[in-house]
């Protein structure tokens, strides 16, 4: 953990970083950049057109923000994708930040630029000698390797080996080295067993735990945050409510988002979605299930607890059937009969497997709350189909090929039919519930601190001084950026 006073760690891992950016071209950009992509500054815009959107290429850090023009290639409006009632069944609007279009095709990128990019301009971590490892149970891993590659670093993917056969075989052409773990989804701990393994073998592996490291977390409040409430500004009427915001759990990086929009709208709802066949914060359960892209069977050490409103937990059979819905022709062509815009159905590819299971969440929340058509929930959309077109071959074999009666049976029963079951709002003492599960995790196992556990409940302070710290770690990057003496070439 950095100290939030912030510091130099190491002088002459600093320098070598810095000779290392100047050597490769490599320009950092600031929170602020990737938060309000229009400042970028214009020539960077221009170059960036110039490069492919999954090329190995510096400037690819500049589109680590959810404005990405997919048709020029430079910075147009935020991506999203509004699910209509029709779709839905529910009267409440449902509106998802796209995560298609980042480097990678998944927003996890942006959270592993918020580790490692403080950890480099600090001198923590030595380009030259250390090793990147990048523990996670999917899209972190591979947003951690696409940065490593850019900086021309070691890289260490640690993934479960149940995990899509896509994301393994994008890993083994780019990573140095890659460890499947024992399980799925659930399997969070072997992941770290496997850290430790390495930590002990050699001080050059450094650990970036999507689920301990703050830059994860201050990321998505800082800059998934802000494009919310400016989408909403957008998007509003006169009578709208920024009502809801809904994400899955996982490493609770994309969760802090809620922490940023409850400064504007302090009545939000905050829901933590998770998969029905392991209910950790709902019903302090285990077990494996088919959700892919978060991880369980604990509280990850970045989660706001307090913060948290609701839990929903999603049957991932629910999740599957929806994504052949979504991407079988046959369940293309019943949307189609059924009224949908044939531009709405040409996107929802765009939801993955878990960005499914948020919209079902968002669609509990609306149901739960009665809420109406001026109410507003957001989502993220974290990852496409395209990681799972595996998954869906898998169905094919095994249930024979989508008809268009199994997509309106689909339809009824796993989206518009979802009820308000597995669903429970969190009183002061379900939260409190939920928030020691961290004891075992991360005391027990991992060697926190258990008067930072009990600061993370009982200090105001604690979160606000985490989430505030981005001006500090802009100022580092822009100093970082003076000694390279690459802004001169923009």
């Amino acid at each position: 953990m950095f100290n939030w006073n912030w510091e130099i760690e190491n002088q002459e891992y600093l320098e070598n970083t810095i000779k290392r950016c100047k050597r490769e071209n490599i320009l950092l950009p600031s929170f602020n950049e990737l938060k309000k992509p229009e400042t970028i500054h214009p020539k960077i815009i221009e170059e960036m057109k110039k490069v492919g959107l999954q090329d190995t290429h510096p400037l690819n850090l500049f589109r680590i923000n959810w404005c990405n023009n997919a048709a020029d290639g430079g910075i147009g409006g935020i991506n999203f994708l509004e699910i209509p009632q029709e779709l839905t069944g529910i009267k409440a609007r449902v509106i998802g930040l796209v995560g298609k279009f980042f480097p990678t095709g998944a927003h996890k990128v942006g959270a592993t630029y918020g580790c490692l990019a403080p950890s480099l301009v600090s001198g923590r971590f030595n380009p030259e000698y250390h090793k990147a490892v990048w523990p996670s149970t999917g899209n972190y891993c591979r947003g951690g390797v696409f940065n490593s590659n850019l900086l021309d670093v070691h890289s260490v993917a640690i993934l479960p080996e149940e995990m899509s056969q896509e994301r393994f075989n994008w890993l083994r052409e780019r990573t140095d080295e890659v460890y499947a773990t024992p399980g799925c989804e659930s399997n969070v701990k072997e992941i770290y067993d496997k850290c430790h393994e390495l930590e002990a073998q050699s001080d050059e592996y450094v650990i970036f735990n999507q689920f301990d490291q703050f830059g994860n977390s201050i990321w998505h409040y800082e800059i998934t945050g802000y494009t919310i409430e400016k989408l909403f500004k957008q998007l509003r009427t006169s009578k709208s409510r920024l009502s809801g915001y809904v994400s899955a759990t996982g490493s609770a990086g994309t969760i802090a988002a809620g922490d940023y929009l409850r400064t504007i709208e302090p009545r939000i709802k905050v829901l933590a979605s998770e998969a029905l066949q392991c209910p950790t914060l709902l019903a302090n359960g285990f077990g494996g299930h088919r959700i892919e892209g978060i991880g369980d069977k604990h509280v990850p050490w970045i989660h706001n607890v307090k913060n948290t409103d609701m839990v929903s937990a999603i049957d991932d059979e629910d999740s599957m059937r929806l994504l052949r819905l979504f991407n079988e022709a046959a369940g293309h062509e019943y949307l189609a009969k059924k009224g949908l815009d044939a531009a709405l159905i040409e996107k929802l590819p765009y939801l993955g497997i878990s960005s499914i299971a948020n919209l079902l969440s968002a669609v509990k929340m609306a149901k739960y709350y009665e809420m109406n058509e001026n109410d507003v929930i957001f989502t993220v959309f974290t990852d496409s189909a395209d990681m799972y077109l595996s998954r869906l071959e898998e169905m094919n074999t095994a249930r024979g090929a989508y008809s268009l009666q199994q997509a309106q049976l689909d339809e009824q029963v796993c989206l518009t039919g979802q009820k308000t079951d597995n669903l429970l709002e969190l009183t002061y003492a379900d939260r409190k519930r939920i928030h020691n599960l961290k004891y075992f995790t991360w005391i027990e196992q991992q060697g926190k601190s258990v008067d930072e556990l009990n600061a993370q409940w009982y200090d105001e302070t604690y979160w606000n001084e985490r989430f505030s710290i981005v001006p500090e770690w802009d100022k580092e990057i822009n100093a970082f950026n003076d000694k390279t003496g690459l802004k001169g070439k923009y």
